[in-house]
């Protein structure tokens, strides 16, 4: 246990697009300690991990999770790595849904040499950043043919006024 006997939850990510999974997950990881701690990982982190940036900025992201009542404190995360980050904070429990990893996340293994735990949290099925991004786009290009299409009817039918007027 960590200071004043209160176990200590580190829970990291990109957390853009806040969504139900996202607060599931924080949900879960301040049922298992005290303390729940959330990294938010600084835009240039993302860009290197995901090849793009988030759709929300930094500033906007941890705002939004410190919001959360689930959420005691929230750090940037300026690195995947995480072992620094861990053993600064003495961190009891490391918590990371269980969607992206096959193996194990930056942290486990200093997390197990320190006999500290680390949890693995189901992933929300269909819910993701990632599909709400997907979805934004088709919806955008439906709508961006739906107005091509109205604009060439609105055209044909102009066409179709004169061609009668003659």
């Amino acid at each position: 246990m960590s200071r004043d006997g209160k176990v200590i939850v580190y829970a990291a990510g990109t957390w853009d697009m806040f969504h139900v999974g996202h607060l599931n997950i924080l949900r879960a990881a301040k049922a298992l300690g005290d303390i729940l701690i959330v990294g938010v990982k600084t835009d240039e982190v993302v860009l290197e991990y995901k090849g793009h940036y988030p759709l929300l900025s930094y500033e906007d992201r941890a705002a939004v999770v410190a919001a959360c009542r689930y959420v005691d404190a929230v750090v940037p995360q300026r690195t995947q790595e995480k072992d620094e980050l861990l053993k600064k904070m003495d961190v009891d429990i490391l918590v990371v849904g269980d969607d992206r990893w096959e193996g194990k996340v930056e942290g486990h293994d200093f997390m197990v040499s320190e006999g500290r735990r680390v949890v693995y949290l189901p992933y929300t099925i269909g819910r993701s950043s990632t599909n709400i991004r997907k979805s934004l786009e088709r919806f955008y290009n439906q709508q961006k043919r739906k107005e091509a299409l109205s604009r060439s009817d609105a055209a044909e039918s102009r066409r179709t006024a004169v061609v009668a007027q003659t």
